[in-house]
């Protein structure tokens, strides 16, 4: 005979089982969610919004083809040569709608860090101090496009190399730092410090100095097809560093400190990037959208979430700081190795001693609002 239990009963079960599951098949997939007001947006009405407009250019030179609703978007903007705050605010509010970003589990706070253009001390040719290569981009390094054959999986690739008919995967930090032969050839560069190196491929571009004072502007080619792995959380699981204490500085002094261990700890990051002799060095570095980044109005941010271009309202605090706001409109022309998720972003902060400050302390939580064209809604 089935069990009948009475419906009051049966509603307590029903909670409970919400409760024990914290309402995880209830809530919603991360990502994009339905539209909201412009009074939704903290302190929208306070930020320099001219600011954002050669960045809003920039994303123009790349999202003006793309559609119908883009080539509107960016043919008004072309009409407004040097708009003031209030006409660069006006303009986002006609032709862009805000959505909020929000995470698994209903979350809508995440984790913002910075990054910045690091200086390095190189040579052209090696000599004992300045025995660190930097790489360029290896022949042998072959892309497998997935979605030529899987449409749903759009935008994944192996990278990898060929043995025989098969592609294999490439060799990881450890056996590139450790079997030099595997890119002989293809040094770019020899810079004096591994440490500094294995900073500029964190942050994906760089300079580097000359000894007779020439600059030489390094950027992002591609990657070994090997997962990005912190070694902040390394240093954190091995007791080394406490979680809070955690960022580019304390992680550099710890290396300093410990020069004995610390090509071991590079190796827990399999990922390696290699790089490509950039023009136009008074310009930022050039991000994933290919469009130079503009300092304090680029981001990197998960592409798979939010599309690479669009104008996004950044509800963050300012590093070093626990309550101080930091709120500003700014462009996702950007991605990395660390940015995966929906509200994780990556904010550019551009080059020099106080960006640098800037970038190394900012581990902020935040908020992330997209500004769709109005037509793609």
């Amino acid at each position: 005979m089935p069990l009948r239990l009475p419906m009051t009963n049966l509603w307590t079960l029903i909670v409970a089982a919400i409760a024990l599951n914290g309402c995880a098949w209830l809530a919603p997939p991360p990502g994009i969610t339905g539209a909201v007001a412009w009074r939704d947006l903290p302190a929208w009405n306070q930020d320099r919004h001219a600011e954002s407009w050669p960045a809003l250019l920039r994303s123009c030179e790349r999202l003006a083809h793309q559609d119908r609703s883009w080539a509107q978007v960016c043919g008004a903007a072309h009409g407004l040569s040097a708009p003031n705050d209030a006409q660069a605010r006006a303009f986002f509010e006609t032709w862009f709608t805000p959505h909020k970003v929000r995470g698994a589990g209903w979350r809508t706070r995440g984790l913002i860090t910075g990054y910045y253009e690091p200086l390095l001390r190189g040579r052209l040719t090696p000599s004992a101090q300045f025995r660190y290569p930097i790489y360029a981009r290896p022949k042998d390094l072959v892309i497998v496009d997935l979605s030529q054959l899987y449409p749903e999986l759009k935008d994944k690739r192996v990278r990898g190399k060929l043995i025989g008919n098969r592609v294999v995967p490439y060799p990881d930090r450890q056996q590139l730092d450790t079997q030099q032969r595997l890119l002989a050839g293809q040094e770019l560069l020899w810079v004096d410090d591994p440490v500094a190196l294995f900073f500029l491929h964190i942050q994906g571009s760089g300079r580097v100095e000359l000894p007779n004072g020439r600059i030489v502007a390094v950027g992002y080619a591609d990657q070994n097809g090997h997962p990005y792995r912190s070694i902040g959380r390394e240093l954190i699981a091995m007791g080394e560093l406490a979680s809070e204490d955690v960022n580019m500085f304390t992680i550099r002094d710890w290396l300093r400190d410990n020069a004995q261990r610390a090509e071991a700890l590079f190796h827990r990051n399999p990922s390696y990037v290699f790089f490509t002799l950039r023009p136009g060095q008074q310009e930022g570095p050039v991000g994933s959208l290919n469009v130079p980044l503009t300092a304090q109005r680029s981001l990197a941010v998960d592409r798979n979430v939010i599309p690479l271009g669009v104008p996004v309202w950044l509800d963050t605090t300012r590093p070093g700081t626990d309550s101080e706001p930091y709120r500003r409109l700014v462009m996702a022309q950007d991605t990395g190795g660390a940015i995966k998720g929906a509200v994780r972003a990556d904010l550019f902060w551009g080059r020099g001693a106080a960006a640098e400050r800037m970038a190394g302390l900012m581990k902020q939580p935040g908020r992330i609002f997209v500004l769709l064209p109005k037509q793609l809604r």
